[in-house]
């Protein structure tokens, strides 16, 4: 566990407690949380509580920025769990928030029909949301917030690579972060986000082609079932590297991956 290295919650803490439950929108979307604004480019961007990292996950789930739904989920996780340490309490935040909503659950679906537990040795990809959150770092490659003329920013306009405050975001928060992982398994939901690490992440393993789980997105159906084969295909190659190179009680190949071992000593599920 740790914090993330541009991390910002001690500058926003005290003002996150001093909000009244339940939140509304405009206790958050103002200037007591306003990160950075272009008016030109009609962009906001508004602190996030996501300032936690696994930094020993295996697996990375990389969306493209939180929503307002999101926000309001983990300022609320900051609000009820006060009480613990900072790095406990945004934890809870992250398990809390992180694609909370049906999409979520979207996301949850198509991980289990791609057998991706079956890879980790859980029984769901809901328990990477739970009690295997150890083996996942859910995050997104804009840390914070956006919002594209007052709406939930969604990847494509204006592009991420075109935009200077937004590349800036990409590249000194989520590039640093993810250097601290030991190369792990990259999951990029939709292809706003697999085209940010073609530009800024050339390592492997990525599994590409995965469509964005929001409930907006009305292709999400289509773009699974065309990629689904690929992206199975990979998945098992990957994980098939893994069990070749079976070493001292931890699983090593290129990307050097230490999964987490059931009882059995491997990743089988029962």
């Amino acid at each position: 566990m740790g914090i993330v290295t541009e991390a910002k919650f001690h500058l926003f803490k005290e003002k996150i407690l001093s909000l009244q439950l339940p939140l509304s929108d405009n206790d958050l979307l103002n200037s007591n949380f306003l990160l950075q604004k272009d008016e030109a480019k009609k962009l906001e961007v508004y602190y996030t509580p996501f300032d936690y990292i696994n930094e020993k996950a295996k697996v990375v789930i990389a969306g493209i920025t939180p929503g307002l739904h999101q926000m309001k989920k983990a300022y609320t996780a900051v609000k009820e769990n006060q009480h613990l340490s900072d790095e406990e309490l945004l934890h809870e935040g992250k398990k809390s928030a992180s694609f909370e909503g049906s999409m979520r659950k979207n996301l949850i679906a198509m991980l289990d029909e791609l057998e991706l537990p079956r890879h980790l040795g859980i029984t769901s990809s809901g328990e990477l949301f739970t009690t295997a959150s150890h083996i996942v770092y859910n995050t997104s490659i804009l840390p914070h917030a956006v919002f594209f003329n007052h709406q939930n920013f969604n990847g494509s306009r204006p592009n991420i690579l075109k935009t200077g405050m937004l590349q800036d975001y990409v590249r000194n928060s989520f590039m640093k972060d993810i250097s601290r992982l030991e190369n792990p398994l990259i999951i990029p939901l939709g292809v706003n986000v697999s085209k940010a690490l073609d530009y800024f992440y050339k390592n492997n393993p990525i599994v590409k082609g995965f469509p964005h789980p929001s409930g907006s997105n009305g292709h999400r159906h289509r773009q699974f079932r065309e990629n689904k084969e690929v992206m199975g295909d990979r998945l098992r190659n990957i994980f098939h590297r893994i069990y070749e190179n079976f070493v001292d009680n931890r699983w090593v190949f290129f990307t050097k991956i230490p999964l987490a071992l059931n009882e059995y000593g491997d990743t089988r599920s029962e």
